[in-house]
């Protein structure tokens, strides 16, 4: 799913902002160009995307994600990413808490158990935003309708 939307996002000129977790480990740090800290291949990223590397569960934290998504007047973001309950849901907080718009792809997200994913999606979610599919965002993408 996750491709799909990327894909989906570029044709229409929409921005791409691939997030990445580094944690180092113990008495090791990590290098720029690690591949522990470089975003999955599957997705599509692209060398001049935003990436954003974060060290926290939420992407906003001490990192550059506000000002990269300001400078392009963005208001409204779709979330999608591993894990729901985790570093989606912490992102999604913060988001909302910056009065962002919010909407959020439950075929696109996974948890690390079905019940986490299913509870974020069902009572957290709805919340902060407005929880939809896939296939909705990319038909909403499409100025015809057809994806």
């Amino acid at each position: 799913m996750a491709r799909r939307l990327v894909d989906g996002f570029r044709a229409a000129g929409a921005l791409v902002v691939p997030v990445v977790a580094v944690r180092s480990k113990p008495g090791q740090a990590l290098e720029p160009g690690d591949p522990d800290q470089l975003p999955v291949p599957e997705v599509g990223t692209r060398p001049d995307d935003p990436l954003i590397v974060k060290h926290t569960w939420g992407a906003f934290h001490e990192t550059p994600l506000e000002e990269v998504l300001r400078s392009r007047a963005v208001d409204t973001i779709v979330l999608a990413g591993i894990a729901t309950n985790m570093g989606v849901e912490s992102t999604a907080r913060a988001a909302d808490e910056r009065d962002y718009r919010l909407v959020l792809v439950e075929d696109a997200m996974s948890g690390l158990a079905a019940h986490e994913h299913e509870f974020a999606v069902a009572s957290i979610f709805p919340r902060l935003g407005t929880v939809t599919s896939s296939a909705a965002v990319l038909a909403a993408l499409d100025p015809r309708g057809r994806r």
